[in-house]
């Protein structure tokens, strides 16, 4: 996103952009001259894209991991607000490539309105080639065959947390749907030709058998729905939030650095499927390690085993500069 100053008759504010998915966070400030309601998140790759805030919270907001939206009751910004804000974004950007639809669940939209947002947008920027939204699973199922009108209408990429592929931890952290509702909602997207990218958790499940049946199913969740892009993150506790204080009690045994790269390595071993971008570079994670599947396994197995047997906590990303 561009710095500079702002028109005098635009608003400024500090937009508080969070590297997020899943609830783990990693917060970059950037003076913007646009006009939001409350702490902006959006995936870390959308780094470069305009933000567009087109709801306020999440349709769901019952997640035990995630802080994200807590502070907010979920509602969909008037269809004048949003096209104020295109038409600041045209005065002072002039032109943009990249747009994401926030807040939690844009999906959630009427399907006529989000298509009026997406035509306006392509009208209005007219390098614009890439616009992308976080979906939860129930949206994205609601949606039934309107996602493919959405994709023709220029939605090119979603997010979807999956978070687990397992049903008791998926149930454990009130994500709102099974294995199988999630899996149906990843195949919609991919069905439509929406570019997805499937959001996953290291450490949500705790430690021992449960750690590695989650690594499994997520291993086996993934090699199903087919996803372009695999995003796993470290699960920090987020003060505030139910699961936080099942952690302060006891009750959630977090597992050790390298209990996480050991989930790390047993999804590797269990995708089958070819193509697969896998990104792991995210600021929560102690050890980044990127690359493509099946292209680059042994390669990335290679590193994460290394490192699980020097048992060496300075190859590691220190506490300090892991984000949350």
């Amino acid at each position: 996103m561009r710095r500079g100053e702002a028109p005098e008759h635009l608003q400024p504010a500090f937009e508080v952009a969070h590297l997020a998915a899943g609830g783990i966070f990693f917060k970059i400030e950037e003076f913007i001259a646009m006009r939001y309601e409350g702490q902006v998140f959006r995936p870390f790759s959308e780094a470069n894209s305009y933000l567009l805030q087109c709801t306020i919270g999440c349709s769901h907001n019952k997640c035990t991991f995630c802080g994200m939206y807590k502070d907010r009751t979920y509602r969909v910004r008037s269809l004048d607000e949003i096209m104020t804000d295109i038409r600041m974004a045209k005065e002072h950007y002039g032109d943009l490539e990249k747009v994401f639809l926030c807040d939690g669940d844009a999906i959630a939209m009427e399907t006529p309105v989000l298509v009026e947002i997406l035509t306006t947008l392509y009208n209005t920027f007219p390098s614009l080639r890439h616009v992308g939204s976080y979906v939860g699973p129930q949206s994205t199922l609601a949606k039934g065959d309107d996602l493919a009108v959405l994709r023709s209408a220029g939605l090119t990429k979603a997010y979807l947390g999956v978070e687990s592929g397992d049903d008791e931890v998926l149930t454990a952290i009130k994500k709102g749907v099974t294995s199988q509702e999630m899996l149906q909602a990843g195949l919609n997207l991919v069905d439509a030709d929406i570019n997805l990218s499937s959001m996953v958790l290291l450490g949500i499940a705790g430690t021992g058998a449960a750690a590695r049946r989650h690594a499994e199913a997520t291993a086996e969740i993934t090699n199903r729905m087919k996803p372009r892009y695999l995003a796993a993150l470290t699960y920090t506790p987020v003060p505030g939030t139910v699961l936080f204080h099942s952690y302060e009690k006891g009750d959630l045994i977090l597992p050790d650095p390298f209990e996480t790269l050991e989930e790390m390595r047993t999804i590797f071993e269990n995708i089958t499927i070819d193509g697969l971008k896998f990104v792991g570079a995210h600021a929560s994670n102690y050890l980044p390690v990127s690359g493509e599947l099946q292209k680059d396994r042994a390669k990335m197995i290679e590193t994460v085993e290394a490192v699980i047997a020097s048992s060496d906590m300075r190859h590691l990303r220190s506490e300090g500069a892991r984000g949350l």
